[in-house]
């Protein structure tokens, strides 16, 4: 009897360290496996420009001047002669090569049409794109300047203020400026959902280990013990469900931490996702009641456990997407772990407790209905 209470005790103590350690080596693996994906940003490679400028004046030197002075990218600007700029941009592997005409800035000076060849290397890529994009707008830079010194001289102005207004055209600020912001689309991205998702998938397999707990203490003679004693059979069920509500807010709790850290993703208020957490964990345990008045033995636990938990976790969205319309649709989202995925969403976005009402009810209704059902099951699992 002594050895048995001992075994029991090192058992538990055992789940205990099991159930905190296993998560951060989880993340682990998960930040080796995906510590590189859905990275969102993009790195802008040192790129080469072949150029040809024959302009007499001074705008054709300034543009490439502006070309190779870029802040946002490394840009190198290699001098060819026109007719060699084509063929040096697809031998040396040149991102872009740019052809200025003759009378680029007596063009740009009098209003006149000109053409700008721009040719893309073979590669052409990224860096391709931005360099087009940075050309054409210094070529519209310059055009406007253009544009309001022949409006002033239609206008008569004097000519010794034509060029300051052409530069000031140029070179000014615009009226309308904009600034880059990310609005909130409720849901988390692609590592969010992946450290969210494995989290609720391990909450299910955690706050199992109270079913094998008892199933243990039933085999070995202590559960008869306990019901010999003016203990309800209830309160032994509800004693071990709450080892494994306390150890599933502790794993999960473990898992966002570590998976916030490894893979740089935020999921909000600390004290709205603690409110999650505790829903999510509540709901899981719920249906350790129905695995315990269900099954009679650790097998049996062990398979019904695994079944249940996959089963929630992938239709939840644990390990990808799931998309579905109509009834089906309605009936996934009823599953606490996507509830809990899409209350992480909302929080990550900025949302507080009155934005999460609806992912807290589904998931606590989930929970009452589960423990409601497990009182009308036939008790197979916990008398000795």
């Amino acid at each position: 009897m002594v050895a048995n209470d001992l075994r029991q005790r090192i058992r538990d103590k055992s789940v205990a360290i099991f159930s905190l350690l296993v998560p951060l080596a989880l993340m682990g693996v998960l930040n080796l496996s995906f510590g590189g994906f859905d990275s969102g940003s993009a790195t802008l490679k040192p790129a080469v420009v072949i150029a040809s400028s024959e302009d007499s004046g001074t705008l054709g030197g300034a543009l490439l001047e502006a070309v190779d002075s870029l802040p946002t990218m490394d840009v190198t600007v290699q001098r060819a002669a026109a007719g060699d700029v084509r063929q040096e941009t697809k031998d040396t592997g040149a991102d872009l090569g740019i052809i200025l005409p003759a009378d680029f800035t007596t063009a740009l000076s009098t209003g006149r049409a000109l053409s700008v060849q721009i040719i893309e290397g073979d590669a052409a890529g990224l860096e391709t794109g931005v360099l087009v994009s940075v050309v054409g707008g210094l070529l519209e830079q310059f055009s406007a300047g253009t544009v309001t010194a022949k409006a002033g001289d239609i206008a008569g102005l004097p000519h010794e203020v034509l060029g300051g207004l052409a530069q000031q055209a140029a070179a000014g600020t615009p009226a309308l400026t904009l600034s880059e912001g990310q609005a909130s689309a409720a849901q988390l991205s692609l590592k969010g959902t992946l450290v969210a998702g494995q989290a609720g998938l391990f909450l299910l397999f955690t706050v199992g280990f109270g079913v094998l707990g008892l199933l243990a203490e039933r085999e070995e003679g202590t559960l008869s013990r306990l019901q010999s004693t003016p203990v309800a059979t209830g309160t032994i069920i509800s004693a071990k469900a709450l080892v494994g509500f306390i150890l599933g807010v502790a794993a999960t709790t473990v898992l966002l931490t570590a998976g916030s850290l490894l893979f740089g993703v935020s999921f909000g208020s600390p004290a709205v996702v603690a409110l999650l957490v505790l829903a999510v964990a509540a709901a899981a345990t719920s249906l350790t009641f129905i695995v315990a008045r269900l099954v009679r033995s650790a097998e049996q636990a062990n398979i019904a456990q695994s079944i249940v938990a996959m089963l929630l976790g992938i239709a939840g969205g644990a390990f990808f997407p799931v998309d579905a319309s109509g009834f089906l649709a309605t009936l996934m989202d009823l599953n606490p772990i996507a509830a809990f995925i899409r209350g992480l969403g909302i929080t990550a976005g900025g949302g507080g407790l009155p934005d999460i009402a609806t992912p807290l009810a589904i998931m606590l209704g989930f929970a009452a209905v589960a423990t409601l059902a497990s009182r009308l099951l036939p008790d197979r699992g916990v008398r000795a």
